[in-house]
């Protein structure tokens, strides 16, 4: 097929763009910026567009398939071309379903774990040499991509996004899927911007249920309130396969699992991720795997990029980078790092960076999500908030939302980096959570400073 990308230069669109060329597709796109790493991936490959912008020239009645990336606006010129042409265009989830139709598609959903637990089934395929097709929503160690397609794989793993799929076609990712087995993680509302409401939101989730094809699975996670009700309160049939935390303890800073051949020593730790591997063992048993061999797997699990990361480690301090940015994320992240290191000192310092996070009617939703920090600080960029044409916030306002009247605000990237390096870190955990770099934080040089 001859496959045009317009916006190649997203995470997602990149891979996708790579895996289509190494399945033996020609592939071409455009982008207005690409940021690394995508550019250099995309040069590797030969695959870089030769200029910035959006040229109808780039589209001819000889292209299959045009995929539409969120980064295009709607009046897109190549997009625009494309229409009058009468092309097919696909959002990156729908041409996903195309490649997979045929394959029993597993696909994981949730508010909050989805990137781990569908890195955590990669990883046990992977050790098993059991080969699938699959996307995740993060570089992963030992993967060349993010994005794997092939002709004779029998499973296709979809981390199942709810954000939109496309500038012309407003519907969840997740919802194109159709999934034979599927898995909730949580459901804590996100994404402010397009779901106004907490009910839009959970609704959302209701749609992923009914989409699951007949006679399908559901795992999901017993201890999340409104997943259970979601799921159990469904007509659909399907096969409901709950889980909950499993049995564990933490000592000396290592978290050990209980399973049927004693305590195993995990590399990962957080009650969410211990969360997070229970569902994703019902997946992998589902899949095939049996529980002794997932758990030989495990055993070697690091943890998805950028998701409680350890970047920096000493003798008496630890440094760990995470993508978490929702309130349910940052409790569950911060709560999981003063139970490990309950000896130490914990900083917490969250990045306020998506629209959400710096959305004033949603602040309300972060308090007490810092509370397991001795010292909790946030920072955000009064420019991200004009940038996305937001209502001004203080930092009164973060105060009383996060209920923290020791709270350290900060607005001025220098000034923050500034109190970072001239703290004591003896005996500490720092934690860094954002999605964003706090206004350019030399992340290498603080773990040096250790």
């Amino acid at each position: 097929m001859n496959i045009h990308f317009i916006a190649i230069g997203g995470s997602a669109m990149h891979n996708l763009a790579i895996a289509l060329k190494q399945k033996g597709h020609n592939v071409t796109g455009s982008d207005d910026v690409i940021h690394e790493p995508s550019k250099s991936r995309l040069a590797a490959k030969g695959l870089l567009p030769n200029a910035w912008g959006w040229f109808p020239e780039n589209i001819n009645a000889q292209i299959d398939a045009i995929i539409l990336g969120m980064h295009a606006k709607p009046d897109n010129l190549e997009l625009v071309k494309a229409q009058e042409l009468g092309l097919k265009i696909y959002s990156y989830p729908e041409f996903l379903y195309e490649q997979s139709k045929d394959k029993i598609r597993v696909v994981i959903g949730g508010s909050h774990g989805k990137t781990t637990i569908t890195a955590m089934i990669l990883h046990v395929m992977r050790v098993h040499h059991l080969e699938v097709d699959y996307m995740v929503g993060a570089q992963l160690k030992g993967f060349d991509t993010m994005v794997h397609l092939t002709h004779e794989n029998k499973f296709m793993v979809l981390e199942g996004d709810e954000y939109l799929s496309s500038p012309i076609d407003r519907r969840p990712k997740f919802h194109l899927y159709q999934p034979n087995i599927a898995l909730l993680s949580g459901i804590a509302w996100d994404h402010i911007n397009v779901f106004p409401t907490f009910e839009n939101y959970v609704e959302q989730f209701r749609i992923f249920v009914e989409a699951i094809r007949p006679d399908g699975i559901i795992v999901y996670n017993n201890e999340d309130e409104v997943v259970k009700q979601v799921v159990e309160q469904s007509s659909k049939a399907l096969k409901r396969d709950p889980y909950k935390t499993p049995n564990y303890t933490i000592k000396n800073g290592k978290t050990f699992i209980e399973t049927e051949e004693g305590f195993m020593p995990l590399e990962i730790f957080g009650k969410h991720n211990l969360q997070n591997l229970a569902g994703a063992k019902q997946i992998c048993q589902h899949m095939g795997v049996n529980e002794t061999d997932f758990y030989k797997a495990m055993a070697s699990f690091m943890g998805a990029d950028k998701r409680l990361e350890k970047i920096g480690v000493s003798k008496n301090t630890v440094i760990f980078k995470d993508f978490a940015h929702s309130p349910s994320k940052v409790k569950a992240t911060t709560n999981a790092v003063k139970a490990q290191y309950s000896n130490k000192r914990v900083i917490a310092c969250l990045e306020l960076h998506t629209y959400s996070s710096l959305n004033a009617n949603f602040l309300s939703q972060y308090q007490h999500a810092l509370d397991a920090a001795d010292v909790a600080v946030v920072f955000y960029a009064p420019d991200a908030v004009a940038i996305k044409q937001l209502e001004s916030i203080s930092a009164q306002q973060i105060k009383e939302a996060f209920n923290r009247k020791d709270l350290h605000v900060f607005t001025n990237p220098k000034i923050f980096s500034d109190y970072l390096f001239s703290q004591n870190l003896e005996q500490t955990a720092l934690l860094l959570m954002s999605s964003g770099n706090y206004g350019g934080l030399d992340f290498d040089r603080l773990c040096k400073s250790i």
